[in-house]
C-alpha cells in the first residue's frame, strides 16, 4: 500500500491507492511511497522509488482523447521540441479499472518559480510548429463553458442562467473579433503550473490535455490572466508580451478573448464542486466579479 495522503479531484482514496499500485505494476514500477502532486481533476503521482510522475485520468475520460495526447508528446519529443518527456514505457496510455494511465519523467525543480517570460519562448515555438500528421481537435472555448454549464449541479439555477446569459452575449461579441495571428497549434491552458524547467535550467511545456488547433491570441490571453488573477502582476506580464514579441491586450479582440477565457475557467471548476467542495467560496467569489465586471478581483488558484 502506498502512502499517499487524503485526496482531492473526486477520487475514491482505496481506489486510486488500487490504481496507482496496479499502473506501476503493469510497467515494472514500484509505487511504494509515492507522493501526490495534484489532485483536482487527475490524480498526479510522483515515484520516489524512479524518476517518474504517474499521471491517472479520472474515470471516465476518454482514453482516445488521452491517446492522441500521446502521440503529440511523441511527435514533439521527435522534433525536439521542448516538453516534459514521456518516461520511456514500451506502451502507454494503460487502462487500469476505468481509469487511463500515463507515465512522464520527472524534472526535479529549482525553489523559484518559473516566470511568464520565461514562458514566451516555447509558446512561441508551439505557435510555430506546424500541424501535426494526425487529428488534433478544433479550439471550441463556447462549446466546452456550455458543456460546463450543463453539468453545474452545485450552484442555483439562475446562477446558471446568468453564465449561460454571458456565454450567449459573448458569443454575439465574438462575431465581430478579427485575429491578426495565423492559426496553430494551441497549448489550450498556457500558466505557470503547465511549465517546468529541465535538468538544465531551460523551460519546458507541459500539460498537453488541452492541445488543439485555434488561435493563437486564445494562449496570449490566458496567460495574461494567470498574472492579472493570480497575483503576478502587470510586469510579469509585460516582460512575457516583450519576450513573445506580442501584446495581446492590446489588441482589439482582447476583451472578448479575456471574457470568454474567464468564463470558462470559472465554469469548468463549478462543474466540480461535488468532487471539491471546499473550492465553493472561490468559485462565488469569481462569479460575483463577474457580475460587478471586475477585471483586476484577485482569484485564488484551484
Amino acid at each position: 500500500m502506498t502512502a499517499l495522503p487524503a485526496l482531492h479531484g473526486g477520487f475514491d482514496d482505496a481506489e486510486l491507492h488500487h490504481v496507482l499500485d496496479q499502473a506501476c505494476a503493469t510497467v515494472g514500477l514500484d509505487s511504494t511511497g509515492a507522493r501526490l502532486l495534484r489532485g483536482h481533476t487527475n490524480a498526479v503521482v510522483r515515484l520516489t522509488t524512479a524518476p517518474v510522475v504517474v499521471k491517472i485520468a479520472r474515470r471516465g475520460s476518454k482514453f482516445e482523447d488521452v491517446q492522441r495526447t500521446v502521440s503529440f508528446v511523441r511527435w514533439l519529443m521527435d522534433r525536439g521540441f521542448p516538453t516534459v518527456p514521456l518516461h520511456p514505457v514500451a506502451h502507454q496510455p494503460v487502462d487500469i479499472s476505468g481509469h487511463t494511465v500515463t507515465y512522464w519523467t520527472y524534472l526535479p525543480q529549482p525553489e523559484h518559480s518559473i516566470s511568464a517570460a520565461q514562458i514566451a519562448k516555447p509558446l512561441l515555438s508551439l505557435h510555430s510548429l506546424p500541424v501535426p500528421p494526425f487529428a488534433l481537435p478544433h479550439l471550441d472555448n463556447l462549446g466546452a463553458i456550455r458543456a460546463s454549464i450543463r453539468k453545474i449541479t452545485a450552484l442555483p439555477e439562475t446562477t446558471k442562467q446568468f453564465l449561460s446569459e454571458r456565454a450567449d452575449h459573448l458569443e454575439e461579441a465574438l462575431t465581430a473579433v478579427e485575429y491578426v495571428l495565423p492559426r496553430a497549434v494551441v497549448q489550450g491552458d498556457p500558466q505557470h503550473r503547465n511549465a517546468l524547467f529541465d535538468g538544465a535550467g531551460e523551460p519546458v511545456l507541459c500539460d498537453w490535455d488541452t492541445v488543439a488547433v485555434g488561435q493563437p491570441e486564445w494562449d496570449l490571453t490566458t496567460l495574461e490572466i494567470h498574472c492579472r488573477r493570480f497575483g503576478y502582476g502587470h510586469r510579469h506580464y509585460a516582460d512575457f508580451a516583450t519576450a513573445y514579441g506580442f501584446d495581446v491586450t492590446r489588441w482589439p479582440g482582447y476583451p472578448v478573448l479575456a471574457g470568454l477565457r474567464e468564463l470558462r475557467m470559472i465554469t469548468t471548476n463549478a462543474r466540480k464542486i461535488h468532487h471539491a467542495p471546499a473550492s465553493r467560496a472561490e468559485i462565488e467569489q469569481r462569479i460575483e466579479g463577474l457580475r460587478r465586471e471586475d477585471t483586476s478581483l484577485a482569484w485564488n488558484i484551484l
